[in-house]
């Protein structure tokens, strides 16, 4: 973001973060990680499975590029490889299992350890998620302003995802499985969206590609 208050680009980056970390898709994983855990505890369980998943996204957000940077590896080739990863994510998330599914079945098997798998990882802190707080706070475009945004926006979503958790019973009888399914797979078509922006941002970084109209021209802001 060039500016402090860049209100398209901050509009962008929530929606990027709403999309990789998919609360509602969480929601399922919830419910199955808890059975047979004493009603009382759920809120402890929430809040421990959200302080973890931020934990790890908030160290990948601060040194996930340093990281890169010491492994000699260009950013834009990580954009790339993020942009493809997304995809595929992306992709298994419209025609495959929804992602609660398998994450579900993972917490069939050890329900015991749920805050933290599958609820924390993979379900809340996603490799899609990774990828996307790494890729939104690059340091050679984002100052440290920028990236406290980001980081911001990032506690905005998982506070939204606790509150979601906290409520998990009364939502899911409202909308249920399929509910949930739809959901994800339309959130799977925005994010395959945000993986296509991510390889040809990668690509023009490169110098592969250059793009001269941007994403908010085409909206028709600044």
């Amino acid at each position: 973001m060039s500016e402090l208050l860049d209100w398209p680009e901050i509009v962008r980056e929530l929606i990027v973060l709403f999309v990789v970390i998919d609360p509602v898709g969480s929601l399922p994983v919830f419910l199955y990680a808890t059975v047979g855990v004493p009603s009382e505890l759920h809120r402890r369980f929430a809040i421990r499975g959200v302080a973890v998943a931020a934990f790890v996204l908030l160290l990948f957000l601060i040194a996930g590029q340093w990281v890169l940077e010491a492994l000699g590896l260009r950013l834009g080739s990580f954009q790339i490889a993020g942009g493809i990863v997304l995809f595929i994510f992306a992709l298994t998330m419209i025609f495959g299992d929804s992602k609660p599914a398998k994450e579900i079945e993972e917490a069939e098997r050890d329900h015991l350890a749920g805050a933290v798998f599958p609820l924390a990882m993979p379900s809340i802190a996603s490799p899609g998620a990774i990828l996307a707080v790494v890729i939104l706070t690059e340091n050679s475009s984002n100052t440290i302003a920028d990236q406290t945004v980001t980081a911001c926006l990032l506690i905005l979503v998982l506070l939204f995802t606790l509150s979601l958790l906290l409520m998990a019973s009364s939502i899911h009888r409202i909308i249920g499985k399929t509910g949930a399914s739809i959901i994800s797979r339309i959130m799977g078509i925005v994010l395959a969206a945000v993986a296509v922006d991510s390889t040809l941002g990668g690509m023009e970084a490169l110098g592969l590609l250059e793009i001269s109209v941007q994403p908010t021209e085409i909206l028709g802001s600044e």
